[in-house]
């Protein structure tokens, strides 16, 4: 996922909005370090500081306050998402794309365990360049974007696509699903899941289709106590919101802002995993 830079044809603006991501980071940061860690600083209780999740907030800061990245999405957006974070940390949060806000979401999530996905390995090594210290894996996607109503086909009469024979890790039959992702993956229950790649915008490239479809996958065979917060970006494009309403559902949908969805999912009941027409929805 290459998210947009921000145009230097007006300076004003850079200026701008550089101040403007350094205080909502500053702000942000100080609130999660302080708001659960923290005792009054004047009262007899000694405040502990939590070394271990002091650097990347730090360096989320620093980050932005001294260069030109912005992130893609818009500050409403990454509201929704930071306020479900805040409620839960610290908790598993895996993210499809990688991104100039990559270190913004990982520094959201202080003592969980944050993961992001990316199809170019090109550009991990740039991103990881400027943060290291984030947990990256690559992805290699078999679908394509023109393929998107295909696999809308696909997916009802390949039997591993749905119960009883789903399953994800090593299901090469069901070409919505990433079979071939780290055991990291498949080991771990994820209570948020954001989509924000992989790179959907030509018929050659490879689309979110699997991204949503494993997302929904994963949200449903949960086994873990609670919901999966699952995040969407881009839907003004027809094969996310496509896909969306077909795998994460609108009865899921608590919240839409700008080209953000918000979908909180529960884990299919005993009755609906027997039953293919009603796993998803």
């Amino acid at each position: 996922m290459k998210p947009r830079r921000l145009s230097l044809d007006k300076p004003w603006l850079t200026v701008v909005l550089a101040v403007a991501v350094m205080t909502t980071l500053a702000i942000l940061v100080l609130n999660l370090s302080i708001t659960r860690n923290a005792t009054f600083l004047w009262g007899t209780s000694t405040t502990t500081l939590d070394r271990n999740i002091v650097p990347i907030q730090l360096h989320a800061i620093l980050h932005y306050a001294t260069s030109r990245d912005v992130p893609q999405q818009t500050p409403a957006e990454i509201r929704v998402s930071f306020d479900v974070l805040y409620s839960m940390y610290p908790c598993n949060f895996m993210v499809f794309g990688l991104g100039h806000d990559s270190l913004m979401w990982a520094s959201f999530n202080p003592s969980g365990f944050t993961m992001f996905l990316e199809e170019d390995p090109n550009w991990v090594k740039k991103v990881l360049t400027k943060a290291p210290n984030l947990r990256v894996y690559p992805v290699k996607y078999e679908t394509h974007l023109y393929d998107a109503k295909n696999l809308l086909e696909h997916y009802k009469v390949e039997p591993t696509c749905l119960p009883p024979k789903l399953h994800l890790q090593g299901n090469n039959k069901c070409r919505l699903i990433l079979s071939d992702l780290p055991n990291e993956v498949y080991n771990r229950e994820w209570d948020v899941i954001m989509i924000d790649g992989p790179k959907g915008y030509l018929p050659e490239f490879p689309g979110r289709m699997a991204a949503i479809y494993t997302a929904a996958v994963m949200a449903r065979t949960r086994t873990r106590a609670g919901k999966t917060h699952v995040f969407l970006h881009d839907v003004d494009r027809k094969v996310e919101k496509v896909y969306a309403l077909r795998f994460l559902c609108r009865k899921n949908m608590v919240k839409s802002v700008g080209r953000l969805w918000h979908f909180v999912i529960p884990p299919a009941l005993k009755n609906e995993t027997l039953k293919s027409n009603t796993f998803f929805c």
